[in-house]
């Protein structure tokens, strides 16, 4: 008896627990990327023009099983999704994809190929460009901890790639509090 309402107690405790998980997760598809038509050139003017720090770019693939558990840990996050699309225009390409691409250099590519011409080795790998148009960091691999992937943006918008590796960037911050997705801007 006494299992058998242990057993009711955690049922009941993770029936209410879920709509409350439930309700932390957004569709990263929706929320996390932003609609891309395919030009590069575009998304940096957008960037420069409504003032975030540049364009952030997730190669990826559907089958992918880091780019999955990314998306599902890290990417459907609220707080992750904010903060980014307040930063950065942030656009998925598929590396396995047809849609055509038009490069930083003006030059057409299917997804596909666009990957390989970039030299992509492995998925996840986010590309930070800055609104000038150049690449200004490459992080190769998943980050399913959503405050380690803040950090990475707030490693790339603040400048201290520049002198620092991400590694010392997080050993730096470790414990420090990134600013909230509803702190105005560069707060």
């Amino acid at each position: 008896m006494v299992r058998a309402l242990r057993v009711f107690s955690a049922v009941l405790g993770l029936a209410f627990a879920l709509p409350s998980l439930a309700a932390e997760y957004r569709d990263p598809a929706e929320h996390f990327f932003q609609a891309f038509l395919g030009d590069l050139r575009a998304e940096i003017d957008d960037a420069r023009s409504s003032g975030r720090k540049g364009v952030v770019v997730m190669y990826h693939f559907e089958e992918c099983p880091a780019c999955t558990r990314m998306k599902k840990a890290v990417l459907s996050r609220p707080e992750v999704q904010t903060w980014y699309r307040r930063e950065f225009a942030v656009i998925g390409i598929d590396t396995r994809g047809a849609q055509s691409i038009t490069g930083l250099d003006g030059k057409i590519h299917p997804e596909n190929q666009y990957a390989r011409t970039v030299a992509i080795k492995g998925t996840p790998t986010f590309d930070f460009y800055g609104v000038e148009g150049s690449l200004q960091y490459r992080h190769v691999g998943g980050i399913y901890d959503p405050a380690e992937f803040l950090l990475l943006g707030q490693f790339v918008a603040s400048g201290a790639f520049r002198g620092q590796t991400f590694a010392d960037f997080k050993r730096d911050h470790r414990g420090v509090n990134l600013p909230s997705p509803t702190s105005p801007k560069g707060k």
